[in-house]
């Protein structure tokens, strides 16, 4: 589960549009201060956060991509939310946030990028909505534009 790799300044001129891919940018993370892990835990299923209430090492597991076969290193924690609390329907029930439900979509995705458009259709929010909310000065929970760089 690659990061794309931009410049800031690159964000700068980009204007993002409903058809602009998104995904999490684990750069973010490592840099803002915060721990990703502990964002991971808040989006466990109720049946993970009482197995997991206690344990706050996870390990680092082999996960195969089904689609292309490649072999990537992902947290324990991660690879549960992909592989089953995804699957549970209140994953992203209307109860969930906008900004939750966009990050959840990417973590149950393997963080494939896409766009406002796609993101709208798996939430069931609207797409110009999605887009403001992504495209604004505040960055959350690592939300950015996947664009490569020049």
């Amino acid at each position: 589960m690659g990061d794309v790799k931009v410049s800031l300044a690159h964000l700068r001129l980009v204007k993002p549009m409903l058809d602009t891919p998104f995904h999490i940018s684990y750069d973010w993370w490592k840099s803002s201060g915060q721990d990703f892990r502990i964002e991971l835990r808040a989006h466990l299923c109720p049946e993970h956060r009482t197995i997991y209430a206690n344990h706050f090492d996870t390990e680092v597991i082999d996960w195969i991509d089904e689609k292309t076969g490649e072999v990537i290193r992902v947290d324990g924690l991660q690879h549960i939310i992909h592989e089953h609390c995804s699957k549970d329907p209140a994953y992203l029930s209307n109860d969930v946030s906008l900004i939750d439900a966009v990050f959840r979509v990417f973590l149950a995705n393997g963080n494939r990028p896409l766009t406002s458009k796609e993101l709208a259709k798996l939430t069931g929010r609207p797409a110009q909505k999605i887009l403001l909310t992504l495209s604004g000065q505040r960055i959350y929970k690592g939300l950015r534009p996947a664009v490569t760089d020049f």
